[in-house]
């Protein structure tokens, strides 16, 4: 239960809420045990009628048959009159206590929604702190699970089970306190089903508490198989692979179902063994009370007491098993909860990070590269320096770690060894925000959210770019005539993953995306591959203009021969290969001449 402690500090935050709360459920407790009270001193001035006739003020240290008898002996109350007047208490304490209840819940229970919305931005912000490495060992399907059902969980233990667990402490409390004033003997005895009841609820909370977590673990499972056949599901299909995924879906349901029904058949153990306990403790107290009251009719009263508290006493204690329960499952969850929130990101800016200008010079210094989830080697004592506004072609085939240089400038990663430096300062010492936002970076893997496609280009501005911005710069990215052709221009939705748009479409709206940026460095990987090749001369024509003053790093496989760059670089196997300008590396004859000799002969074809 220890995991449970991480929700103090909400607890503390919302300590208005939390402890008019719990008054209010103590108050509302305390008004429920007056009315059997009260209906055990009306039983007994009937008594004390039938037998002697006269109104008898029958000796009882209730505090509030103290009040109600001293109050009728003052305004001379007819037997009718004082029998009105204790029901129209009852009936009186019975509205203000459902007034106490509807604002008990709506300070405990809108409190736990407060949390599970603070939760679940403190768990969304963690994930946005978190480095490139952590996404890639950890399951979408798993990180979606800990914000909605873990957090949901818990939110049944800040609200609900909270709510419960002081209703029923409060309730028992002043139940056994009134019985056992009134008769300790045949309290002890009514009771004694209640520590099997205890013993009970302990093993049974033991299992709760193992399967929970359990279930949880498989849960994140199957959300994560459910993730990616809808993400994959143009590669399912194209593969025929229905029948099959639907059968590993089914397989891995099944065994959540299994687990989650052996669950549910541990905690329906709990509702029939209440009703057991209650009723033997309801058989004993009419049984026993019936005897005493044969040989003392004035204990009458005081067995319709117990009979009133025992079965107030029924759902506290049947919600024992549901409460234990709730935090069972709410501790399993906030275990998961609080392992996530332990990790610490790997890229961070540090309590002492610059915020500067970036001009634009890069320096890779002896830079070494190795990817920590899976031990690739992509760079090798790699030195690289670009001046500011310098136009570079990064030339490399599949897999030579050309990629890998711009993870280490966006520093998505760090290298292993050696620095990358941009205007002279480290990107360690720089802040990670200032760092992305100089940076124009147009990935391989385009990524477009399912939102209009004008949202799309303004993503990450702090200041929305008026209308004359967005359209010059989808002409730059030769995409504005087909944005027009769409059904809402700009305010077209382009779905998940932009999946409406074609392949080049996409690059082309990326492309835009970082133009309108207006960035101090340019990184383009690889992201012209989807278009055709007028296309593409038509981009990088456009292009000249938005990077002329501007550092400017393609990555690619092949030679942007219509483009003049001041350094191409090609890389093998992590490392420099040739570098030079376009005329020095063709009169090397090397490897760009060869790939250049390669392409043109291609296109000839």
């Amino acid at each position: 239960m220890k995991e449970l402690s991480a929700l103090n500090v909400f607890f503390w935050k919302y300590r208005f809420r939390f402890f008019t709360g719990i008054l209010l459920v103590i108050a509302t407790n305390y008004l429920a045990v007056l009315s059997p009270q009260i209906t055990g001193y009306v039983v007994s001035l009937v008594q004390s009628k039938i037998l002697g006739g006269n109104i008898v003020n029958h000796p009882n240290q209730d505090f509030i048959v103290a009040i109600i008898a001293k109050f009728s002996a003052n305004n001379n109350f007819s037997f009718s009159a004082l029998i009105t007047f204790c029901s129209i208490t009852i009936l009186g304490l019975a509205i203000i206590r459902s007034v106490f209840m509807f604002f008990m819940r709506q300070t405990i229970i809108v409190m736990s929604r407060h949390i599970e919305f603070d939760q679940k931005n403190q768990v969304f912000e963690h994930y946005q702190k978190l480095d490139t490495e952590f996404y890639k060992t950890h399951s979408t399907g798993d990180l979606m699970n800990r914000m909605s059902e873990d957090v949901s969980r818990v939110r049944m233990y800040t609200g609900p089970s909270l709510m419960y667990l002081i209703n029923l402490i409060s309730i028992i409390g002043f139940c056994l306190f009134n019985m056992f004033t009134k008769d300790l003997r045949l309290s002890l005895l009514v009771l004694t089903p209640l520590p099997v009841l205890a013993i009970t609820i302990y093993i049974v909370n033991t299992v709760i508490n193992k399967k929970s977590e359990l279930i949880q673990g498989q849960l994140s499972d199957l959300t994560t198989n459910a993730q990616e056949s809808y993400s994959g599901i143009r590669v399912i299909k194209s593969f025929v692979q229905e029948s099959a995924m639907l059968g590993f879906f089914k397989k891995n349901s099944e065994l959540y179902r299994k687990n989650a029904v052996g669950l549910a058949s541990v905690e329906a153990f709990y509702t029939p063994t209440m009703s057991l306990m209650i009723g033997l403790s309801t058989l004993l107290t009419i049984y026993l009370g019936g005897i005493q009251a044969y040989h003392d009719p004035s204990k009458v009263s005081t067995i319709i007491e117990f009979v009133f508290y025992i079965n107030m006493l029924t759902f506290p204690v049947s919600a024992i098993g549901l409460t234990a329960s709730m935090i069972q499952r709410a501790a399993a969850s906030q275990k998961r909860l609080n392992e996530f929130l332990s990790i610490k990101p790997n890229i961070s800016s540090g309590s002492h990070a610059l915020s500067k200008d970036i001009k634009g010079e890069i320096h890779l210094k002896n830079i070494g590269f190795v990817y920590p989830h899976s031990g690739i080697n992509a760079l090798k004592n790699f030195e690289l320096t670009i001046k500011a506004g310098q136009k570079v072609l990064i030339l490399g085939k599949t897999g030579s770690g050309k990629s890998s240089i711009a993870q280490l400038l966006t520093r998505m990663y760090d290298p292993t060894y050696g620095s990358v430096l941009i205007d002279g300062e480290d990107l360690k010492n720089l802040s990670i925000q200032d760092l992305r936002k100089a940076i124009g970076y147009v990935q391989q893997d385009v990524f477009l959210f399912s939102d209009s496609v004008q949202n799309n280009l303004q993503f990450g501005l702090d200041k929305l770019k008026n209308q004359d911005d967005m359209i010059q710069a989808t002409k730059t990215a030769s995409v504005f005539n087909e944005i027009q052709n769409l059904s809402n221009k700009f305010e077209t939705l382009i779905g998940e993953r932009g999946t409406t748009l074609s392949g080049g479409q996409k690059q082309r709206i990326a492309i835009s995306r970082a133009i309108i940026k207006k960035p101090s460095i340019y990184i383009f990987d690889d992201c012209l591959s989807a278009v055709d090749a007028k296309t593409e001369q038509a981009i990088l024509s456009n292009l000249s203009q938005y990077i002329a003053d501007k550092t400017t790093i393609f990555i690619t496989h092949r030679i942007f021969y219509t483009f003049k760059f001041d350094l191409i670089v090609y890389i093998e196997d992590g490392a420099i290969a040739e570098i030079g300008t376009h005329e020095s590396l063709l009169a090397k004859n090397g490897l760009y001449a060869e790939l250049y000799s390669i392409q043109q002969t291609n296109e000839e074809l």
